[in-house]
C-alpha cells in the first residue's frame, strides 16, 4: 500500500510570490498593468453606439487638420509607387495625349 501511494497520488503545486526590488505601491497605479501609451488621446475609444455617434466622430476626426508636410510627403511617396507600378506593367502613358 505504501509504494502504490507515492506513485498515485498528486503533487501538490509549488506557492511562487513574487515581491518587486523597486515597486512603491504608494505609486501611481500598478506598474504591471498593459496599458497603451496613448489611449487618453484617442477619439475612437468612446463607448459611443449609434450610427449618429459613429459619423459625428468621423466628422470631427477629419476637421482635425494634420502637419502639412506629412500629408505632401504622403502625396509624393504615393505618385513614386504608382509611377514604379506603372513602369512595371508597362503602361503606355502616350494615350492621354493626342496627336
Amino acid at each position: 500500500m505504501g509504494f502504490l501511494s507515492k506513485i498515485t497520488r498528486l503533487r501538490k503545486n509549488r506557492r511562487f510570490e513574487y515581491n518587486p526590488r523597486f515597486y512603491d505601491d504608494k505609486g501611481k497605479g500598478n506598474p504591471y498593468r498593459i496599458e497603451p501609451k496613448f489611449d487618453q488621446f484617442r477619439s475612437t475609444l468612446q463607448n459611443q453606439r449609434g450610427l449618429k455617434n459613429k459619423i459625428s466622430n468621423v466628422l470631427e476626426d477629419s476637421r482635425r487638420e494634420g502637419d502639412r508636410n506629412v500629408k505632401i510627403r504622403f502625396v509624393i511617396i504615393l505618385a513614386i509607387l504608382i509611377l514604379i507600378f506603372l513602369y512595371i506593367i508597362d503602361f503606355d502613358l502616350s494615350i492621354f495625349f493626342s496627336r
